[in-house]
């Protein structure tokens, strides 16, 4: 997994993030310049420790076990 990978999935992570902070800010009818650079800094920071942690657990080889069931479907009878 090359740095690609990552960076992508920071991507996947802030935009939403960010997209979501953002209209709440919208919702609650305060949106200035400093709530939308305020959610931009949260998406940020929230983003790189998820995709940081992600990382690290990759690096160290460590199993997810949330990770490998949502791959896997269940067969109920």
């Amino acid at each position: 997994m090359g740095a690609a990978f990552w960076i992508k999935r920071y991507l996947l992570a802030a935009v939403p993030l960010f997209a979501i902070l953002a209209g709440v800010e919208y919702v609650k009818g305060t949106t200035s310049q400093a709530d939308i650079l305020s959610a931009g800094a949260w998406a940020a920071v929230a983003a790189a420790i998820f995709v940081g942690t992600q990382y690290r657990r990759y690096r160290r080889n460590q199993e997810c076990a949330a990770c490998d069931a949502a791959g896997k479907t269940s067969k109920r009878s």
